[in-house]
């Protein structure tokens, strides 16, 4: 047997009678189907700290300025992120060692309990710095469940689908996935609505991590029902499990190629795919566009409703015609079409935004040796050192795009509004209240300028193009599903039954824990610190481009084959 194992006996690939341990009974079907609603449950908590990123900045980083604060909070997201795929390794090797079934129970309760926690965590204002230290802890510990569901959830559900319906299956669990995100939408938006922005931004935020204590036993519950997996009850019967899945899985090059095959040819560029759609789109209408949050939230839910059963489609064309054209092509089109699309959402969200930055662009004339970066990740610098950080602070913490041109050595900063030009103040010399005076001075003198060029402060809501957003909102999600659909066949079938949990896992939680994870808060960055706010969007475009050239050339059809063994 090799590392893919052997053809399938498909007969919808022309190869024969299916194996009868592949016929899926009606009770292995409920089975599948209980697996993917603990999936939901479980994204439903995960997904629910990126929608409130904004409350959360509020609460638990309220000791440095708005803007920080909010990278912080992205920080603090991202920092789930990063621990998956040690997650991974750990339960993937207890997956592989003990059995599908019983992992799951595990990952559940870890993300579950903690998840709850966030929702009686004092805030920055009651117990300081340990609230956010907390908070990140937390979010490690649910980083490390997650790690090990999806490997899991993926494997049990594949091992139970007859082969040529593999893609089909597993494509509820991405489905459920996107559930989970629109369950928690539905929820946030609802308590907004019913207890008022003011309450909701107080505490009534915390409800949905508390509810989710139900959702905890109602999961539970479910996968108490679990049966273990067929293909690892065999195996374990004959006494063919691996006794050293992660050495096996990673220290032997036939394998490891697959895995560095299956990151870089499919799960980056999926992941970068994913985390665009449906979390950079919300944060870019809101903090890029200035979209009341609850406008931009029901018109994520809306395109989110109409895209998720593209999953299904776009899994089931794949059990027809291959997991590898979907993947690749859908790299393809994001790497084309991001730019495009984003600059359409622009006019369309705030229209009289797109309008001042096309009459009247924004630049600043500076000297760049007296130029700091913009993104601040602890907070400790004010940036009123040069004239040139006192205007970059200023725009950027307003959100305005602006592009930079060069002075000369020794120049004061100029801020460039149209034909209006605004110099910014030189600190040096000045005393506390001499320079806090002069930079009110300027800051209201650019505010002037920009209300006079028709910057607005906010959207207006009488002006945002709903229908054409959503129907934006809508194309971003289907890319989204594209690639994500087959994903799940894709990596079960690339490996041996032995060391599948393992093997698939690191390469999916690489992918979406650090290329995925790490994309808000990484484009939310580079557009704080060049001024461009399209220029984030060079993150997922440069390595969707990358995942495509990878994919094309180097990732195996896997479709027909049989994964028993």
């Amino acid at each position: 047997m090799s590392l893919l194992g052997k053809k399938s006996e498909d007969p919808a690939n022309g190869d024969g009678p299916l194996p009868k341990h592949h016929k899926a009974t009606k009770n292995e079907k409920l089975v599948i189907v209980a697996s993917s609603l603990g999936t939901m449950f479980e994204w439903y908590d995960f997904y629910l700290y990126g929608l409130l990123a904004t409350y959360i900045s509020s609460q638990f980083f309220s000791g440095v300025n708005e803007t920080t604060a909010f990278i912080l909070a992205l920080a603090a997201f991202a920092a789930g992120f990063a621990v998956r795929p040690f997650g991974s390794l750990v339960f993937g090797r207890i997956g592989d060692l003990v059995g599908r079934k019983y992992t799951f129970l595990v990952t559940m309760g870890l993300m579950g309990l903690s998840t709850f926690a966030v929702g009686l965590l004092p805030s920055y204002e009651t117990i300081g710095i340990a609230a956010p230290i907390i908070l990140v802890g937390l979010r490690l510990l649910q980083g490390l469940a997650v790690g090990g569901e999806y490997g899991g959830a993926a494997t049990y559900v594949a091992e139970h689908a007859p082969n040529g319906k593999r893609g089909l299956y597993t494509s509820f669990i991405q489905t459920t996935a996107t559930l989970g995100l629109i369950v928690s939408l539905l929820l946030v938006i609802g308590l907004r609505s019913l207890l008022g922005e003011e309450a909701f931004a107080d505490w009534g935020w915390r409800i949905p991590f508390l509810i989710s204590v139900l959702l905890l036993a109602v999961s539970l519950w479910i996968r108490m029902q679990l049966a273990e997996s067929p293909v690892f009850q065999r195996m374990k019967a004959e006494g063919r499990t691996s006794k050293a899945p992660i050495k096996e899985a990673f220290g032997k090059w036939v394998n490891l190629k697959f895995a560095l095959i299956a990151l870089f040819g499919a799960v980056a560029g999926q992941a970068v795919i994913g985390y665009t759609g449906q979390f950079y789109t919300l944060f870019y209408l809101v903090k890029v566009l200035k979209v009341d949050p609850g406008t931009a939230n029901v018109l994520i839910a809306i395109a989110l409703g109409i895209g998720t059963p593209f999953f299904v489609i776009f899994a089931w064309l794949s059990d027809k015609i291959g997991r590898k054209p979907i993947i690749v092509t859908a790299c393809l089109l994001a790497a084309i079409s991001y730019f495009p699309a984003f600059k359409a959402l622009t006019y369309a969200a705030n229209p009289a935004m797109a309008m001042a930055v096309e009459n009247s662009p924004v630049k600043v004339l500076a000297y760049d040796d007296d130029c700091s970066v913009q993104f601040d990740p602890v907070g400790s610098n004010s940036f009123d050192t040069t004239s040139c950080d006192i205007a970059k602070t200023f725009l950027a913490t307003s959100g305005i795009n602006y592009s930079n041109l060069e002075a000369q050595r020794g120049s004061q900063a100029q801020v460039i509004i149209g034909e209006a030009v605004i110099e910014a103040p030189n600190p040096a010399g000045l005393s506390d209240d001499e320079k806090t005076k002069a930079i009110e001075g300027f800051r209201a003198r650019v505010k002037a300028g920009l209300d006079a060029a028709g910057y607005p402060e906010r959207a207006n809501p009488d002006e945002v193009n709903k229908p054409l957003v959503v129907l934006i909102l809508v194309g971003l999600m289907i890319l989204v599903t594209a690639p994500y659909a087959p994903l799940a066949a894709l990596l079960v079938e690339l490996f041996q039954a032995r060391i599948r949990y393992t093997a698939m896992s690191l390469p999916y939680h690489i992918g979406n824990g650090w290329f995925g994870g790490f994309l808000p808060s990484a484009a939310f960055a580079m557009v704080a610190a060049t001024g461009d706010i399209y220029y984030g969007l060079w993150y997922p475009v440069v390595i969707a481009a990358m995942t495509f050239v990878v994919g094309l050339l180097f990732l195996p059809e896997t479709f027909r084959r049989d994964i028993d063994e």
